[in-house]
């Protein structure tokens, strides 16, 4: 191999070795409880004397590069992998885990989901129905399934012992909720985030965008329901999907990231699932579209 052959080949390790390094992060939020990122995607982990519990692996390379991560960080050896729903963009690089000692834990639903659909990630051998409490070390992890919202099986990961409460997708704080809104259950969103409010924690971390308080997350809440309550009462007016988009606007979240561009795509997605999931368009009091 030429000099030249061989300072191109390091040049370019590198630069794929400093792509990884800004494309995944690890962020301590509090004593032995960290945020793991991938690109736009979070998940967390918590180390303990047992051993270490980590939540969405988020993809293969995102979890090979976690792995190699934790091996050099940390003595313990991972314990627990819970995923928060079956959507494949959190839950796959799981196999990357699957050693002996190593539990995979989700909601019942998501591991149905996850096995009918046969996604390519390691399926959960621990299912639970409404709530399971893990013990390790000397960390509690409480882990609560609250209806449909977005995903099959979507849970909240609460740890007490930090007063910080992990939720992914249907909780976005700092930025619009995602585009059209797909794999939403809009009122099943709203139902489900009414629900943490009443949970005992200072620090939601989201799957996406930025962390927060509770006052974030009452104002995330404002928005999903001032939005469900403008697209049903316009609906309900005989309006189209056009219609709604040019009149419907909320200035007062504007400084929401993505606030212009999905703006008019969360319309559509609130539309879309009160004509396919209530057959609004369908009933017979209602005017025709404008």
């Amino acid at each position: 191999m030429t000099l030249f052959r061989i300072l191109a080949l390091v040049l370019a390790t590198t630069f794929m070795n400093t792509v990884l390094a800004d494309n995944y992060s690890i962020t301590q939020i509090q004593d032995n409880l960290y945020r793991y990122s991938s690109g736009t995607h979070h998940a967390v982990f918590v180390v303990t004397d047992g051993g270490i519990v980590l939540t969405d692996p988020i993809s293969f390379e995102g979890a090979s590069w976690l792995k190699q991560e934790l091996k050099k960080r940390f003595k313990q050896p991972v314990r627990y992998v819970i995923y928060s729903h079956s959507h494949h963009d959190h839950v796959y690089g799981g196999q990357v885990f699957d050693e002996p000692g190593v539990t995979f834990i989700s909601h019942e639903w998501a591991r149905d989901d996850l096995l009918a659909t046969r996604a390519n990630t390691k399926i959960p051998n621990l299912v639970f129905n409404d709530e399971l409490t893990l013990h390790l070390g000397n960390t509690q992890i409480d882990l609560r399934y609250h209806g449909p919202n977005n995903g099959k099986g979507n849970i909240s990961i609460n740890f007490p012992q930090h007063r910080v409460l992990h939720v992914v997708d249907w909780v976005v704080l700092g930025r619009m909720p995602y585009k059209n809104l797909p794999g939403y259950d809009i009122r099943g969103t709203i139902n489900s985030t009414r629900d943490v409010l009443a949970m005992d924690f200072d620090l939601l971390v989201g799957g996406h965008a930025e962390m927060g308080n509770k006052d974030d997350i009452r104002a995330y809440l404002r928005y999903l329901e001032q939005l469900y309550k403008a697209v049903l009462e316009g609906m309900r007016a005989g309006k189209s999907l056009e219609t709604l988009q040019q009149e419907i606007r909320f200035d007062d979240y504007s400084h929401l990231a993505m606030y212009e561009e999905w703006l008019p795509l969360n319309i559509e997605g609130v539309y879309n699932d009160l004509s396919n999931q209530s057959y609004l368009l369908l009933r017979p009091e209602l005017p025709v579209n404008d």
